[in-house]
C-alpha cells in the first residue's frame, strides 16, 4: 500500500517535545482514497503509564467541519483552491 502524505499542521502542547498532534492530507494509491490523518502522542508529566497516543482517519468534509479554523484547515483550503484554480486555468484555450 503506497501512501502519499503532505503535512497540514503540527501542534505541540506542554513542555515536552514529544507531546504533539499532527495532521496530514493522505492519498492511498491502492484504494484511491483521500483523507486527513490525525496522529497524536501526549505525554503526561505524571509518568508514562498515563501517556496517550493514536491515529484517526477523517473524511475531508468531517475535518473541515470540525470546530475552529486551525492552520491545518487553512492549509487544506489553500491546497484545494490551488488544485481547482489550476484545473480551471488548464482548461482555458
Amino acid at each position: 500500500m503506497a501512501l502519499l502524505k503532505r503535512e497540514l499542521h503540527r501542534a505541540s502542547r506542554g513542555p515536552i517535545l514529544t507531546d504533539e498532534d499532527t495532521w496530514h492530507l493522505v492519498f492511498d494509491t491502492d484504494s484511491k482514497r483521500l483523507y486527513v490523518e490525525h496522529r497524536w502522542a501526549h505525554v503526561d508529566v505524571r509518568g508514562p503509564e498515563v501517556a496517550e497516543s493514536g491515529a484517526a482517519q477523517l473524511d475531508i468534509a468531517e475535518y473541515l467541519n470540525q470546530g475552529g479554523q486551525t492552520a491545518g484547515h487553512r492549509e487544506l483550503w489553500r491546497l484545494l483552491k490551488a488544485l481547482f484554480m489550476g484545473q480551471t486555468d488548464a482548461s482555458r484555450p
